[in-house]
């Protein structure tokens, strides 16, 4: 049963954020997926990081760059706007650490986000992270415009 009133369907939005963030960090590749449409945008180039178009496309690019390294993701302050019967918007404060060989990666920024309303379930149907920090290596790094 779908979420009817406002609050309801906000909640179930930052549900669905927790989902992400938990199925990235326990690397459940296919409960992550599950957390996005088939049509997914991912724009993680500001991040540093891939272009991806579909969510099959950007769930194989994920498992290679990331695989099995420890991740911790979390994800503060959501900002939510409901923009029609089945679609939203929302802003989340995010700050995540990385470890892959040679490379330890630790970061804060906002993920931007836009969400549909599928068969009764939201989904992510585009992220994009921008960074207000980042360290590579305990080295800041210079941010580009995101």
């Amino acid at each position: 049963m779908s979420p009817s009133s406002p609050l309801e369907q906000i909640e179930a939005i930052k549900c669905l954020k927790a989902r992400y963030f938990r199925c990235m960090d326990s690397k459940d590749w296919q409960g992550l997926a599950d957390c996005f449409t088939e049509d997914l945008v991912a724009d993680f180039r500001a991040a540093p990081g891939m272009l991806s178009q579909g969510r099959d496309n950007y769930m194989a690019a994920l498992r290679e760059a990331v695989g099995d390294a420890p991740t911790v993701h979390h994800g503060h302050m959501p900002e939510i706007e409901l923009t029609g019967a089945d679609t939203a918007r929302g802003i989340w404060a995010m700050d995540d650490i990385v470890e892959l060989p040679g490379l330890s990666l630790r970061g804060w920024g906002h993920y931007h986000e836009r969400y549909r309303r599928e068969s009764g379930s939201w989904r992510i149907c585009h992220i994009r992270l921008t960074r207000i920090r980042l360290l590579i290596n305990g080295e800041e790094q210079p941010l580009t415009a995101g």
